[in-house]
């Protein structure tokens, strides 16, 4: 049976970590670090992100604040509201979530963050520093990867890891992270995407498959390597009328089929997702605390 990459384990030690953290500085008088979320429109994925966001915030005692714009928003309207929370002192740090509607510049959107209070990690001097090796905030996701990785001691140097989607959120920092000088990190890395001939001979070749394809159940028993370390990044929500909800939650990777091949597996959900909170934490307690230098 594989080693099942329990993300929620990880993910309550590190809100213990941070809850701990807050408490001595309420004790020492410096005020909780505080997260703020521009939110845009009515996406359903969105909002679920940014209530986990908030509810994350009150469980380790952060302050959380939203900043809601109807999805008609102006490009002016967005960038306003970035501009205030730049020079807001009470704010440490914020995301602008993501997809923005359709004619808004997103580029343009995340190059106005102040680069300090750029806790998503998705500004291009973030960006750069995270190529350079510099410190920096990094993305939350390929950084909960990361993490997850290291807590289970998944050797990493000299494997050969695939990363299949090359998002700038997920894929792309991803691939960087895996083959930095450090642990978990050296090993080779290969970024497969849509373009990429003989996709799934590629993904079969693996030690680390890291799917962030962004479609469900697309990688299958077929495309993985015995024994192969799987990281399941996708999360889709598909209809299920034998559950309350109505829904279930699925990843990129067919878990029932791969799991019995593979020597470990992130589950979905209740693996990388969770980390990516508690990573975007992690970063707003790092720009309240002032530990990286702008």
């Amino acid at each position: 049976m594989a080693l099942l990459l329990d993300g929620k384990i990880l993910a309550n030690e590190i809100k213990d970590q941070l809850a701990t953290t807050v408490r001595k500085m309420l004790d020492d008088g410096i005020d909780a670090p505080h997260l703020a979320a521009v939110l845009v429109g009515d996406d359903p994925a969105s909002q679920t992100y940014v209530a986990s966001k908030e509810k994350a915030c009150r469980e380790v005692g952060f302050i959380s604040s939203i900043y809601r714009l109807e999805a008609d928003a102006s490009e002016r309207e967005i960038l306003e509201v970035v501009e205030f929370l730049n020079n807001d002192p009470e704010v440490d740090g914020f995301i602008v979530q993501l997809p923005l509607p359709e004619g808004i510049n997103v580029n343009k959107v995340i190059e106005r963050i102040n680069p300090a209070k750029d806790v998503d990690g998705f500004h291009p001097v973030n960006a750069g520093r995270m190529v350079q090796g510099i410190p920096c905030y990094l993305p939350a996701t390929p950084s909960g990867i990361i993490q997850l990785l290291k807590r289970y001691n998944i050797e990493t140097e000299g494997k050969h890891c695939v990363v299949a989607g090359r998002s700038n959120i997920v894929g792309t920092p991803a691939s960087i992270l895996m083959s930095r000088k450090a642990y978990p990190g050296n090993a080779t890395v290969t970024l497969a995407h849509s373009k990429t001939p003989d996709f799934a001979d590629v993904c079969r070749s693996a030690d680390i498959l890291i799917a962030a394809i962004g479609i469900p159940h697309f990688i299958t028993a077929e495309m993985v390597k015995e024994g192969a370390v799987v990281i399941d990044v996708g999360i889709h929500r598909i209809e299920d009328e034998s559950r309350q909800s109505g829904f279930r939650l699925i990843g990129d990777v067919d878990f029932a089929g791969v799991e019995p091949k593979v020597s470990a597996i992130s589950p979905v959900p209740g693996g990388v997702g969770l980390l990516t909170i508690t990573s975007l934490l992690q970063n707003t307690m790092m720009a309240a605390r002032k530990e990286i230098a702008f």
